[in-house]
């Protein structure tokens, strides 16, 4: 098994980054940087020093307090890149989480993981988070793709113990491209699931963690429901919607979805549905995407 290194220094860059890039405009001061850090103050304005020369951090020598600099603005621009549609969804991501009061998001599968692109809402979503793209996780990235993606999604080693239902599955398929959109339930044990399986690879869970969140999800299918599932008129308890763009060649790229988090009916599963899936409809039509049916 190969060994993981990590390197400590760099680690607390990565830290002090993080924790400007999570209070946009804001400015610290020293002192503040490494009692939140936890970082002894010569460290702490070791870094700083380095990431100013570098432009990474501006320090304004009226005050002595730092600020995320100019080369974040490149670096964010260059990372940007090959993800337009991410920013295309944006604009329309802010204006659906505004109607509905409600987190949206942007991902998709890049170099073999889950990454979130894009946020709009009152949730916490951190941007840049990655999750392992193996079963349980990630049917929604492979649902409205070519066959041979789910196939090949299903073959791919769990990320935990799941029993997968391989004909249930494929009737989920079938409905949510008819539909055009996913309803996940709203459920503990995938909350759980999702909070547990950020940032980790498959394969650097222990063996008992592995077996501890199989546990939360004993079946994949149980997190879906299907369209005879939801009644007009009952309430049923919903995590999110979930529906897809897609690029010019008419396969699947990202993953757009409106967080419900609480019962409602199926009429409003209906109707949210609707306006998530024409949502992904416009970012596909602005990236220069098109449908399936539509591809040539």
């Amino acid at each position: 098994m190969a060994v993981t290194r990590r390197s400590p220094p760099t680690q607390r860059v990565v830290r002090l980054l993080d924790y400007f890039a999570a209070r946009p405009g804001q400015r610290f001061g020293l002192s503040a940087l490494a009692r939140e850090l936890d970082l002894s103050k010569p460290t702490c304005l070791g870094i700083l020093t380095e990431l100013t020369a570098s432009g990474y951090v501006v320090r304004d020598p009226r005050t002595t307090t730092y600020r995320l600099g100019p080369a974040m603005i490149a670096a964010g621009r260059a990372a940007g890149e090959g993800f337009g549609a991410s920013e295309i969804a944006r604009t329309h991501l802010e204006e659906l989480s505004a109607r509905y009061e409600a987190t949206c998001t942007a991902s998709a599968v890049v170099d073999g993981r889950i990454l979130m692109l894009q946020s709009a809402g009152p949730g916490k979503v951190r941007l840049g988070e990655t999750y392992p793209f193996a079963p349980p996780v990630g049917l929604m990235y492979v649902l409205w793709d070519a066959d041979s993606a789910f196939d090949a999604w299903l073959a791919t080693p769990p990320a935990v113990p799941v029993r997968l239902d391989e004909a249930y599955l494929r009737r989920v398929v079938a409905e949510c491209r008819e539909h055009g959109y996913l309803v996940e339930s709203l459920t503990s044990a995938g909350r759980r699931l999702y909070t547990l399986m950020a940032g980790v690879a498959a394969g650097d869970l222990p063996p008992e963690v592995r077996g501890l969140v199989g546990e939360l999800v004993s079946s994949l299918g149980e997190r879906v429901y299907l369209g005879a599932d939801l009644e007009p008129r009952k309430k049923h308890a919903v995590s999110l919607l979930a529906a897809p763009t897609f690029d010019a060649s008419g396969r699947q790229e990202l993953v757009l979805t409106l967080s419900v988090g609480e019962p409602i009916t199926g009429a409003e599963i209906a109707r949210r549905g609707a306006a998530l899936a024409a949502v992904a409809d416009a970012v596909t039509a602005e990236a220069g995407g098109v449908r399936p049916d539509q591809a040539g």
